[in-house]
C-alpha cells in the first residue's frame, strides 16, 4: 500500500483584458498538452507568496505583484489517489514581461486564455484551474493578512536563551 502524501502547491491567477495567464505544459500522466495556471510546489524556506511569485516567473516570464488571496482549494487525481494538493491560489497583477526568459521544463508557452477558450480547449489540468478563474470572476478575494506564516528562530538562539 502506497503511503499518502500532502502536496502544498501555490497558484497565481493573473487577468488582463478578459484573458488570464495561462501555461501550456506536459505532465506526467498525461499524452496531451494541458492548460494550468502558472503553478507549483513550495520549496524549503520559502513564503507562500514567494513561492506564487517565483512559480509564474519561471513558468512565464512574467514578474507579478500579488494582491490577494483567491482561495485555498484541495484536489486528489483520480490516477493518483495517494497524493493530495492543497493550492493557496493568489490573485497577480503583472509588473512587468521577460519575453526571453528560459521557462521551466516541461512549459511550452505561456498563453492569455479567456474562460471560454479555456473550456473549448477542454485541456485543464484540473478542474481547480476552471474553478479558479470562475471564482475571480464572481470577485472573490480575501486579504493576504488571512495568511500568518511565522519566521522560524533559528534554534541557536533558543538554545542561548
Amino acid at each position: 500500500m502506497t503511503q499518502w502524501m500532502p502536496h502544498v502547491t501555490v497558484a497565481t491567477v493573473v487577468e488582463q483584458n478578459g484573458k488570464f495567464l495561462m501555461v501550456e505544459e506536459s505532465t506526467k500522466g498525461l499524452s496531451h498538452l494541458v492548460f494550468n495556471q502558472p503553478a507549483g510546489h513550495v520549496e524549503r524556506a520559502e513564503s507562500l507568496i514567494e513561492a506564487a511569485q517565483r512559480e509564474t516567473m519561471e513558468e512565464t516570464g512574467y514578474q507579478v505583484s500579488i494582491s490577494a488571496l483567491l482561495g485555498i482549494y484541495s484536489y486528489t487525481p483520480p490516477m493518483f489517489p495517494d497524493r493530495t494538493y492543497y493550492r493557496f491560489c493568489f490573485l497577480g497583477e503583472v509588473v512587468e514581461h521577460f519575453p526571453q526568459a528560459q521557462l521551466d521544463d516541461g512549459i511550452v508557452a505561456a498563453v492569455w486564455m479567456s474562460l471560454d477558450e479555456l473550456q473549448a480547449s477542454a485541456r485543464a489540468r484540473s478542474p481547480l484551474v476552471t474553478k479558479a478563474i470562475q471564482d475571480a470572476l464572481s470577485g472573490q478575494r480575501y486579504p493576504l493578512s488571512l495568511i500568518y506564516e511565522h519566521q522560524n528562530v533559528p534554534f541557536n538562539l533558543i538554545q542561548d536563551a
